[in-house]
């Protein structure tokens, strides 16, 4: 059996416990993280809510994060060899080139959002 101990501190009339949240590891979350972090308060509060207070939501929004970067770069690789935009339109064709390569960012990003963020 564990012995804990809880303290309290007075405010005005009324003695509160004093809580604390464990420690969570320090990461960067990206673009990707933050966004799935606002979708999770939006439309799954208790999931949120369970992983902060468990100390686990830091971690799991670094994972998204990298998950969803890493995706992100293979979509965008694999379109860009299949449209056949290469360096060679880049130099040749400037504004082609960056058309085209907007228009497989865009669409790249519209998967990753669908297929981890906002799932």
């Amino acid at each position: 059996m564990t012995n804990t101990k809880i303290t309290y501190s007075q405010q005005g009339d009324y003695l509160l416990p004093d809580l604390k949240l464990p420690q969570q590891s320090k990461c960067e979350i990206g673009v990707f993280g933050l966004r799935h972090k606002n979708y999770l308060l939006r439309y799954h509060r208790i999931r949120y809510y369970n992983l902060l207070t468990s100390g686990k939501l830091v971690g799991y929004l670094s994972d998204i994060d990298r998950q969803a970067n890493e995706l992100f770069a293979t979509i965008v690789d694999q379109l860009s060899e299949k449209e056949k935009v290469t360096e060679q339109l880049k130099a040749e064709n400037q504004t082609e080139w960056i058309r085209r390569m907007n228009s497989i960012r865009n669409r790249a990003l519209e998967i990753v959002n669908k297929e981890l963020i906002y799932k």
